[in-house]
């Protein structure tokens, strides 16, 4: 992923207001991100951790989302999990259940999609081994290559940026 500027990053937003696209926090290490390991910037807000905010990189420009994160978690006899996105297992508490307003009309209405993914959002580094996740049993081996994998994970990402932006 090509780095990105503060105002590209506020001005990519599909599913909010500009003043809450204005108002958001850049993630901490934002001057540090490794760009080039990035499929995808995602981050939970240090300003708002009840939010969370993914842009992909677009032909015609990086696309925004912003997502709710669930307030309380239920306690739940799962030991672990599965990112949606990268299909990464980690303990229970390290995917996460995170909710997109639609774009539009729908999404001013209260209309979201979920989906659960890596409670940190790094599933860019995790796919190529940046990050190692915490699962007691390790990491489940897999027959793809790095670069199918990564592929797999954009594939995944595109489906849901389809159903929040199509609704």
């Amino acid at each position: 992923m090509e780095p990105l500027s503060e105002n590209q990053i506020r001005s990519s937003f599909v599913n909010c207001t500009k003043g809450e696209a204005s108002r958001l926090k850049l993630p901490l290490d934002f001057a540090e991100l490794p760009w080039g390991d990035l499929d995808f910037l995602g981050w939970v807000d240090p300003g708002a951790p009840l939010r969370a905010h993914l842009v992909l990189p677009r032909p015609d420009g990086p696309l925004g989302m912003t997502l709710r994160v669930p307030g309380a978690t239920r306690t739940s006899a799962v030991k672990s999990s599965l990112c949606q996105l990268c299909l990464t297992g980690h303990a229970s508490s390290g995917v996460t259940l995170l909710a997109a307003p639609l774009a539009g009309a729908r999404g001013r209405a209260g209309n979201t999609v979920g989906i659960y993914v890596c409670a940190d959002l790094a599933c860019s580094l995790y796919v190529r081994g940046k990050r190692q996740p915490k699962l007691r049993s390790g990491r489940y081996e897999e027959s793809l290559t790095q670069d199918e994998r990564i592929a797999r994970t954009l594939a995944n990402l595109d489906a849901f940026v389809a159903k929040v932006t199509q609704g």
